[in-house]
């Protein structure tokens, strides 16, 4: 049990470092025409692209582990969610001002992180409970 536990934790670090990757990448090469489509500050979607890439290397490391250790797993559990409230609290606290298409942008995204979040916390919950003592 611990292992089908342990591999849909690693399967899950490696897609969110596969989504995290082609996210970034997308958002990197092409801040300039998402920012005109979102009224998202092309220099907030550069920074966030870019900063995507090393926190998907990161992910891909802690995943290739057997098994994952706790606190790698735990820090991308907690950046996941802070991605997520950054999502939604840039454009609530007015810092900064999406069109309708933008909101669609960050909430969607939002909404696939947090998820993401959830059942990676579940799978690491769960690894470690029906671990062998």
């Amino acid at each position: 049990m611990a292992k089908i536990n342990a591999l849909t934790l690693k399967s899950l670090l490696v897609a969110d470092a596969l989504t995290c990757t082609a996210m970034g990448a997308a958002v990197l090469v092409a801040s300039a025409p998402i920012s005109a489509l979102t009224q998202i500050p092309q220099t907030l979607l550069h920074w966030a692209g870019l900063s995507l890439l090393p926190i998907a290397a990161f992910m891909a490391i802690t995943a290739a582990f057997a098994p994952a250790s706790r606190w790698a797993v735990g820090l991308i559990i907690i950046g996941n969610v802070l991605w997520v409230a950054a999502s939604l609290l840039l454009p609530i606290g007015g810092y900064i001002s999406p069109n309708t298409i933008g909101w669609v942008f960050l909430i969607g995204q939002a909404v696939i992180v947090a998820i993401v979040a959830k059942l990676e916390f579940d799978a690491s919950r769960s690894a470690l409970t029906t671990a062998p003592a």
